[in-house]
């Protein structure tokens, strides 16, 4: 699966299990076990997949750019999901155009791969948390839960120890794992490499 692809793909998981529960559930009830409520964590989503592309595009190697996505505040749930699908379809394509050889800051030099992977895992764990928040029982898709943890978490748990999304959830500290305790600090690895 291309880089572009895999985002595409965990867009399209989030727009098909969110979007028809956009007029029928209470968005600002908390997102899990954020304290953002899930209007606030779609927004969120948005403004990082939207800094992603912005990063591949300016390619800086010392800092992230002073961008900031604002959503109205009188948008619904359905309207921010339209800019969270606009934010994703613009991260897909920056990855689509990026060539593997491409460094972006991100704590350090990443390439599309691992913006990719940040991407996707952004899409799909606030998603989970928004699931949550709602009240809809969704897990996210063992792929794309395999994708994160080979490029993001390379201390996860062994792959006898539980399905792709649980140990997702347990190394981003939203889930226990077979009597380990949820983790309360956490970071993913992205950066690799020298400039």
């Amino acid at each position: 699966m291309r880089d572009g692809d895999a985002v595409r793909t965990a867009l399209d998981e989030t727009l098909r299990v969110l979007g028809p529960h956009t007029g029928d559930r209470d968005w600002d009830a908390p997102a899990g076990l954020l304290e953002w409520s899930c209007r606030e964590t779609s927004a969120h989503l948005a403004h990082d997949l939207l800094a992603y592309a912005g990063q591949l595009a300016a390619r800086p190697t010392d800092r992230y750019l002073p961008l900031d996505l604002t959503v109205r505040p009188d948008a619904g749930p359905a309207e921010v999901l339209t800019v969270v699908t606009a934010a994703g379809r613009l991260f897909a394509t920056a990855l689509d155009a990026a060539p593997p050889e491409l460094r972006a800051y991100h704590h350090g030099p990443c390439d599309p791969h691992g913006f990719a992977a940040m991407g996707v895992a952004e899409t799909v764990l606030h998603t989970h948390d928004i699931t949550r928040g709602l009240g809809l029982d969704w897990q996210p898709p063992a792929g794309l839960s395999t994708l994160v943890l080979n490029r993001l978490f390379p201390d996860a748990p062994d792959a006898s120890e539980g399905e792709p999304a649980d140990l997702l959830l347990w190394c981003t500290g939203r889930a226990e794992l077979n009597g380990r305790p949820r983790r309360t600090s956490w970071s993913w690895r992205a950066a690799m490499g020298e400039w």
